[in-house]
Order: structure tokens, then C-alpha cells, then sequence
């Protein structure tokens, strides 16, 4: 069978239609289904380093499960994880300082309520265990449960 040009420009005009039509659906349902597709959703992952060394000494396991258990489970009980770490920072006074530490991971909402417990239970670890800083870095992820 041989075409003519006009059925040639036709066909492809329909191609070309169709394939645009495809891509603005696909992009649309993309859109609809947000930045974390179609199964996940947006959450803040905040993760919290706390020094175990103050002044009389150290922060002991059994004080770090009761602040875990009494502070933080009672405000995030959807779960939390927990692991040791090393850290080292620059001291005011110029030399490195290292120290034990406990990492503390939470995937939670990003709102205010939760922001401000974060901040509570900053304040009350500080407090507590005579800390000058806990260091907070949170980032928006997407999250699958």
C-alpha cells in the first residue's frame, strides 16, 4: 500500500497528538500523586545528637533509657531509633574535643506541635545533663509505612 502525503502528515500528526496526550497524563498523574509517588508520603526525619559527657562525669546508660522512655517515647510513640556515635567538634578554645554520643532518628509530621516538642525535649536534655548543645538537623523525606 502506498500513502500519500496528506495521509503520511495525517498519521504522524495523530502520532505526535497521541504521545503528547500520554506525557500530559502521565504528568498529571505524577502531580496528583506528589513528590513522594504514588505510595509514600511527606515526612521530617530529624535526627539529634546528644554528648553524653558533662561536667560530674558521664551520662549513664540507665539515665539515657529513662530520658528515651520517660521524654521522648511518650511524644513520638509511632517509633524512634537510636544507635552510639563518636563525634568530634572544634572547641572554642581551638583543639578538637570528642565525645560518646547517642544518635537519635525520628520521622515524624512536619508541623508546629512537633517542632516544638523537638525544642522541649532539646531544653530538657541540656538541662538535665548540664549539655551546652544538642545538635538538630532535620530534612523532608518521603516515607512508606
Amino acid at each position: 500500500m502506498r500513502m500519500t502525503t496528506p495521509l503520511m502528515a495525517f498519521l504522524l500528526m495523530t502520532a505526535v497528538g497521541t504521545s503528547q496526550l500520554m506525557l500530559a497524563t502521565q504528568a498529571e498523574q505524577a502531580k496528583a500523586a506528589g513528590p513522594c509517588g504514588p505510595s509514600g508520603t511527606a515526612h521530617m526525619r530529624t535526627t539529634l545528637y546528644f554528648g553524653l559527657t558533662r561536667p560530674s562525669g558521664t551520662v549513664s546508660d540507665g539515665e539515657w533509657r529513662e530520658f528515651v522512655r520517660h521524654e521522648v517515647t511518650p511524644q513520638f510513640p509511632e517509633g524512634l531509633t537510636v544507635w552510639e556515635a563518636e563525634g568530634q567538634w572544634r572547641r572554642p578554645d581551638g583543639k578538637i574535643g570528642e565525645e560518646r554520643s547517642k544518635v537519635l532518628l525520628l520521622v515524624h509530621e512536619d508541623t508546629p506541635p512537633a517542632r516544638a516538642t523537638l525544642g522541649e525535649l532539646v531544653s530538657t536534655y541540656k538541662r538535665r545533663f548540664q549539655q551546652e548543645l544538642v545538635l538538630w538537623q532535620s530534612s523532608m523525606v518521603c516515607a512508606t509505612y
